[in-house]
């Protein structure tokens, strides 16, 4: 099973609220995926944190940067080819990312 596979099982097993995958290869972002969801509350955004950089760390991924604060309303985990943002439901409405990125190709999940 590929890494975009465990991450979206993850996902679904934690009750991530919404979660979509993207494909970014055909954008101008540095990355392959960009996995978005968003999280209840804040013990919520920190067990989906730790969950995601727990699966990476178990697949061999390189964790490049995440956000280590828990009082945040969008928290990044950077692998690279693998960009996870855990928002809040504010901050996801806020930032908007799947508008931003409206032409990249879901491949997971809607919203």
């Amino acid at each position: 099973m590929d890494i975009i596979e465990r991450i979206w099982e993850k996902l679904i097993e934690k009750e991530a609220v919404e979660p979509i995958i993207l494909d970014m290869s055909s954008t101008n972002v540095p990355t392959d995926f960009f996995v978005i969801l968003t999280a209840n509350s804040t013990p919520h955004m920190k067990s989906l944190r730790e969950a995601m950089l727990d699966l990476l760390h178990e697949s061999g991924k390189e964790i490049i940067y995440y956000d280590k604060g828990d009082n945040y309303d969008w928290l990044i985990i950077d692998a690279g080819d693998i960009v996870i943002h855990i928002f809040t439901e504010q901050g996801r409405d806020f930032y908007d990312l799947e508008g931003l990125w409206i032409d990249a190709k879901r491949i997971k999940g809607k919203r």
